[in-house]
């Protein structure tokens, strides 16, 4: 349903498609890489209408821009490059998301985030996503799903197992080439 255009190319939409119109420029996401099109994928089958959205390590806000495009409510991204930070604001309003249900911020991490989201997504690295899991509870509502990727498949079963251990029930694992996405929702 998602289809990723990058602003200098034209696309005449058919009916049914999402078009995220895109411009990376020197952030990471342009929506060609399997993490981030599995994310996407999965983003699509267990975002419900409203659902409260954090991206974690949102690069050029791709991630965002599609929650936004299948129904999110509020939306936050985090990154800890500024310039990132900046790319996905101005995706985000070239895909005409409105100002008042998005927020970027530049932090490391969940740090300063102080509500909890139905849907945390983090397509970062393993050992980062690792970290993360320390901290995940205080940014996913009970019942609320968190997708991640970034993983390489050498590093699946320690991360299934980390989130295993804190109380994620693995409700989808995907790959592509070497990369693997998780799909996992935290039982209260």
């Amino acid at each position: 349903q998602i289809v990723v255009k990058p602003t200098w190319c034209d696309y005449t939409a058919k009916a049914g498609d999402i078009v995220l119109e895109l411009d990376p420029g020197m952030a990471f996401g342009t929506g060609t890489h399997p993490t981030t099109t599995m994310c996407i994928s999965l983003i699509e089958r267990y975002l419900a209408k409203d659902d409260l959205f954090l991206d974690i390590g949102t690069g050029s806000g791709i991630l965002m821009i599609a929650a936004a495009k299948l129904g999110a409510g509020k939306i936050c991204g985090i990154d800890h490059d500024e310039t990132a930070v900046h790319i996905a604001v101005e995706n985000l309003r070239r895909n005409s998301v409105d100002t008042q249900q998005f927020f970027v911020n530049c932090a490391n991490l969940a740090e300063g985030i102080e509500e909890t989201y139905d849907m945390v997504v983090a397509n970062i690295l393993s050992r980062v996503i690792l970290d993360l899991l320390n901290e995940i509870d205080s940014v996913l509502k009970p019942g609320g799903i968190f997708i991640c990727s970034g993983i390489t498949d050498k590093n699946e079963t320690q991360v299934v197992t980390a989130m295993q251990k804190i109380g994620f029930e693995i409700l989808e694992i995907v790959s592509q080439d070497e990369w693997v996405a998780i799909a996992g929702c935290l039982m209260a």
